[in-house]
């Protein structure tokens, strides 16, 4: 059952206050406290739905219960009471987050209002906390192809920051070299962000032939070029509502960087060999293995586009700076590669896995995931340093 905390110094008050109230909110327990440090004592313990709380009191004032509650449970519900009141001791209160604030004499209909409302606001904010957690683990649930796997400072880093800039539209540059899980926290900004229900669209913009590129981004119109047969939406529409993900777009020619700084600055995009504008509204997120700012220097890459992409950027470390998570790399991978044959997932003892650890992996999580296939399907069960000695060439 949800609790009321009545605090007030004067037991003649608060016993009317108490015989009052509870009869109008018989689905509620009450309990007193006489003064502000008692309840401030009581409020470390226990959660209540409301406190309703006199301002002038001995040892801790209301107004300094209101603050020291804010900081430890800052959902907690406050009706401030006071005989002394002023507009701005009024105003301070409503600004230190209680809800609402009446003079003595008290009005018994607006105290009684004033609180099934409080309480109905309360409850609303913990049905909306609850569902915005429930919603914050449905996003979290990636695709298992995407997990993030690890423990190491680098990673949980890289999380944190995926926290933080996922709920906004911001763009994103993700740094590292290939292999390295640019893909992975691409999927999770997307999975965690409120464009999570649409499209995520992949744009690979080094395996595009450049004289391609635009109409893959872009579309185009029948007949606009050879092949040309119908008409051909592009990635940025069909992205429409969701994240288009540019990878490696240090690889993109300058002519298609200069049409995708037009669709960011203006989110309108025309399909090759139409004059038609479309707008469009995506989130966009790029990544690439360059250092773009010696692209830049080259003329290779434009500076106003690295600007209009960088706005947040993330960087994700080769696995050879993060070591540590080879383990449960190597545990991931053994149980996904058992699962696709159907097999039991093969162990790998502290050997085998002291072993991997002193190689260095160039091509990062990517060769890992191979070498532990390898190893699955040609070490013995669990699977040994010698194996790792026989099969594995570095």
């Amino acid at each position: 059952m949800q609790k009321i905390l009545i605090v007030e110094d004067e037991k003649a008050i608060s016993g009317v206050l108490h015989s009052i109230l509870s009869e109008e909110l018989t689905d509620y327990e009450f309990e007193i406290a006489n003064d502000g440090l008692e309840a401030l004592k009581i409020l470390e313990k226990e959660d209540f739905s409301l406190v309703i709380s006199d301002i002038k009191m001995p040892k801790l004032s209301g107004t300094e219960l209101l603050k020291e509650t804010m900081q430890i449970k800052p959902e907690t519900t406050f009706v401030m009471i006071s005989g002394h009141a002023d507009i701005d001791t009024a105003v301070n209160c409503l600004k230190d987050g209680a809800y609402d604030f009446i003079s003595k004499p008290i009005d018994i209909n607006r105290l009684i209002t004033s609180v099934k409302n409080a309480l109905d606001k309360g409850n609303l904010q913990k049905d909306n906390k609850s569902l915005k957690s429930e919603n914050n683990q449905l996003k979290k649930k990636v695709n298992k192809k995407y997990q993030m796997i690890g423990n190491s400072p680098a990673l949980k880093m890289i999380q944190d920051m995926i926290e933080k800039v996922a709920a906004s539209d911001a763009r994103v540059l993700i740094t590292g070299p290939n292999g390295a899980g640019k893909e992975l926290v691409a999927h999770a900004i997307h999975a965690q962000s409120e464009r999570s229900k649409g499209p995520m669209v992949e744009v690979n913009c080094a395996a595009i032939p450049s004289e391609l590129i635009e109409s893959e981004l872009f579309g185009h119109v029948k007949g606009s070029f050879t092949g040309a047969i119908k008409d051909k939406s592009g990635k940025f529409e069909q992205a429409n509502g969701g994240t288009i993900f540019l990878d490696e777009i240090g690889d993109m020619s300058l002519v298609a960087q200069a049409k995708v700084l037009r669709a960011l600055q203006e989110s309108k995009v025309s399909p090759v060999g139409s004059d038609k504008e479309i707008k469009v509204d995506v989130r966009v997120v790029a990544a690439t293995n360059k250092d773009l700012h010696k692209e830049i220097a080259d003329g290779k890459f434009r500076e106003d586009l690295f600007h209009r992409l960088s706005v947040i950027e993330i960087h994700v470390p080769a696995l050879d700076d993060r070591k540590d998570d080879i383990p449960l790399l190597v545990e991931h991978f053994a149980k996904n590669i058992a699962d696709e044959q159907g097999n039991a997932a093969k162990k790998f003892d502290d050997k085998a896995i002291a072993a991997l650890k002193q190689f260095s992996w160039t091509g990062n999580i990517r060769e890992l995931r191979n070498v532990v296939e390898r190893l699955v399907i040609l070490g013995a069960n669990p699977v040994s340093a010698e194996d790792v000695a026989n099969f594995v060439r570095k």
